[in-house]
């Protein structure tokens, strides 16, 4: 049961990571404009050196926004819920901690897809239009690092739970 909650922690603490700086991060997408490099995220869009707040209220950009914000807050309840599923007290018998944290980090990694794909989604059919030369870039690229990162990690909290409840069922009163 501790090697699933040490791994599903491990995964959880990179993507967490990882989710943050693809969030706060200026490299969704890099195209050429004008004869020179450009590139784009979710707050700033940057021409050459200089870099522009995106003050346009564009809704694909809000709703991606707020999926990877909601995303970055589910990994962090889901680290503290993971962390509390190594004190072995059971004040709560109705919620277990590691049942607690693989949802949080499943729910984080629905936020982040729903993000992904409505970025995606947008830019591939409105924005590779517009600009010939373009391609998604690492900031984009670490979002969906952080999508497998936060599901592997749901994923192992889910076994942890699972081998506790097992164990426990397994035992004679």
């Amino acid at each position: 049961m501790y090697s699933f909650m040490g791994g599903g922690l491990f995964c959880a603490w990179v993507g967490t990571v990882l989710l943050v700086v693809s969030t706060a991060t200026d490299h969704w997408m890099q195209y050429r404009l004008s004869g020179s490099f450009a590139h784009q995220g979710l707050w700033r869009y940057c021409l050459g050196p200089k870099c522009y707040l995106q003050t346009e209220s564009i809704a694909y950009w809000n709703a991606t926004r707020a999926f990877m914000i909601l995303s970055a807050l589910c990994a962090t309840a889901g680290i503290v819920m993971g962390i509390l599923a190594f004190a072995q007290q059971s004040t709560f018998t109705r919620l277990s901690r590691p049942f607690s944290a693989g949802i949080m980090f499943l729910a984080s990694t629905l936020f982040v897809l729903l993000a992904l794909a409505i970025y995606t989604g947008v830019t591939v059919s409105f924005l590779g239009r517009r600009f010939g030369d373009w391609r998604f870039s690492w900031s984009y690229i670490l979002g969906w690092v952080s999508l497998l990162m936060t599901f592997f990690a749901g994923i192992f909290y889910m076994c942890a739970y699972r081998m506790h409840e097992c164990r426990r069922l397994s035992t004679p009163r």
